[in-house]
């Protein structure tokens, strides 16, 4: 997953010190904890006056009143009454809340649960925790953003690194109560739904200035981001789904795999009863069939017909077969994902190598809610990724110099319009949902 520029870019620097041998991977690397991060000439100060870096960005870790500060209110929220009633409904004693509960809610390998997740589940190694490796140096003079990643902190500039890191909790992961299962939502946790760009502004605790730049390399490219994290989260989702120990609860299927609005819909059981669901094109399967959460796959193939035209058509057959095996059988449901996943992961890298121009990012918000993708959105899930989608690609021209602030705070009410006909899943209506999509598309496509 690591790009192989990092080898390129890494032979521009200095030999690392010798003070950082203990890199050597057979070296156990300690996780040092939030406090190791809070001096005030380094994460802690209380305004933002540091420089390179800001340096106040514990205190926005912590923030109470935004966003920004969830992750560290992540395992505070496990003892409020949601988390505690849910625990109760999973039969969970503290050993058990842990052990299901932890992994995501908590950083790995973390002295201090209450820290929830601390500054080293997403800087450390790689995702999985400890910053004993490059902590004591990674502020020293002549040190570098390339010297941190050769010492194990992880490169979160690049998209599919990131998003590797993101997903493991915020779709589901391999590690130890990273999987939501479908019995974890029916006892009250929130639906599991991932877009990385709109996840990481709303996490962000840095600017990116030109000083970040020189440091980085580069700034986030946004609406690459976007694609990247629809591709992985793509590619991440079939892969569990290939798993034999995920692929079933009891005698059922892991239904945390499926749409949940295609089955939680209201029964009508009368002489007036209407059929409720909506025909999908991007769906080849029979009615009363539970269908494949596909809402990164709908995006997934809007940002690919722009991008890369071929490939999109691969990766729309390879979906339709996909969901098409699901009615057959599990050996050839297994088959048609492997093959779409790579589909997927070959978009990923074809991403990986495109700026995004300013037609391009035009084009795929046209695109998304055009006849072929529009009328794919049929259930809760995919139509909220399409929102979120239409407000990050917008955010990203606003970024890169593409569309300027004011001519896109303009367009905030036909965004926040779009927001609402997705607000209340019990009163999704797709057709409803579909012009308020293209009133949005229409408002953008003005400032084209």
């Amino acid at each position: 997953m690591v790009l192989l520029a990092l080898g390129a870019a890494l032979a521009l620097y200095p030999s690392p010190l010798k003070a950082e041998a203990a890199s050597d991977d057979a070296v156990p690397r300690a996780h040092m904890g939030v406090a190791t991060c809070a001096g005030s000439t380094c994460h802690g100060r209380s305004v933002a006056s540091g420089t390179p870096i800001r340096q106040d960005e514990l205190l926005r870790w912590q923030e109470e009143s935004s966003p920004t500060g969830a992750h560290s209110r992540a395992w505070r929220v496990i003892g409020e009454p949601r988390g505690v009633a849910i625990a109760r409904r999973l039969g969970l004693d503290s050993a058990g809340v842990v052990r299901e509960c932890a992994g995501c809610h908590a950083s790995k390998g973390a002295a201090k649960l209450a820290d929830g997740v601390d500054c080293e589940a997403c800087h450390g190694n790689s995702g999985a925790g400890p910053s004993g490796g490059w902590l004591a140096t990674h502020y020293t003079v002549g040190t570098s953003h390339a010297r941190n990643v050769a010492q194990g902190m992880t490169d979160l500039t690049v998209p599919r690194v990131r998003a590797g890191v993101c997903l493991d909790c915020h779709l589901s992961g391999d590690g130890q109560g990273q999987f939501i299962a479908h019995r974890i939502m029916a006892a009250g946790h929130p639906r599991i739904s991932f877009e990385m760009d709109l996840f990481s502004t709303l996490q962000q605790h840095h600017d990116e200035d030109a000083d970040y730049v020189t440091r980085k390399g580069h700034k986030t490219n946004s609406m690459q981001m976007w694609a990247i994290g629809q591709a992985e989260a793509v590619s991440r989702g079939l892969s569990l789904y290939m798993q034999p120990a995920k692929a079933n609860d009891g005698v059922f299927p892991e239904f945390t795999f499926y749409d949940c609005h295609s089955c939680h819909r209201r029964i009508y059981d009368s002489d007036e009863a209407n059929v409720s669901a909506v025909p999908n094109p991007g769906r080849p399967i029979h009615a009363g069939m539970p269908p494949y959460n596909d809402e990164n796959m709908i995006l997934l193939l809007a940002a690919a017909r722009v991008v890369a035209p071929a490939e999109a058509t691969t990766f729309d057959a390879r979906s339709k077969a996909f969901h098409r095996a699901m009615g057959v059988g599990r050996s050839e449901a297994v088959a048609a994902a492997q093959s779409l996943r790579q589909a997927a992961e070959a978009l990923s890298t074809r991403f990986a190598s495109t700026a995004f121009s300013r037609d391009q990012a035009f084009t795929v918000i046209d695109t998304i809610a055009s006849d072929a993708i529009s009328e794919r959105f049929t259930d809760y899930e995919g139509s909220v990724q399409s929102v979120m989608a239409l407000d990050t690609l917008l955010n990203g021209m606003v970024n890169a110099g593409m569309v300027t602030p004011g001519s896109a705070g303009n367009l905030r009410i036909q965004i926040n319009q779009a927001y609402a006909a997705v607000r209340d899943p019990n009163g999704f209506q797709p057709i409803a949902f579909r012009r308020a999509l293209g009133g949005a598309v229409r408002s953008i496509r003005s400032l084209r």
